[in-house]
């Protein structure tokens, strides 16, 4: 049972660790929204292809109306956190108890 054990817990590490990143890549794309970034930069391709994915639909259930503020990479952002202090967590939990 110890390697089941481990491999849940090695699991829960690296869903962790991308989700961290993940965090860090959203952060990047936030503080770029507020300047006016260049759309060629290779940077800034990244970021945008991969954020847009998940803002997108977020951005579609929360209306922007007359907001100049977008709150979809707030919302992600908390949505990361939660899955860090739940789904990680609880992995862990349960790896410990096998």
């Amino acid at each position: 049972m110890f390697v089941l054990s481990n491999f849940i817990t090695a699991i829960a590490r690296v869903i962790d660790i991308i989700l961290t990143v993940y965090m860090w890549i959203i952060i990047a794309r936030a503080l770029i929204s507020w300047v006016n970034p260049d759309p060629y930069n290779k940077i800034v391709i990244f970021l945008y292809r991969v954020t847009e994915p998940v803002l997108r639909p977020v951005r579609r259930i929360i209306p922007r109306h007359s907001l100049p503020i977008d709150f979809a990479p707030l919302i992600v952002l908390l949505i990361i956190i939660f899955l860090q202090s739940f789904l990680v967590k609880t992995m862990l939990q349960m790896a410990t108890g096998f």
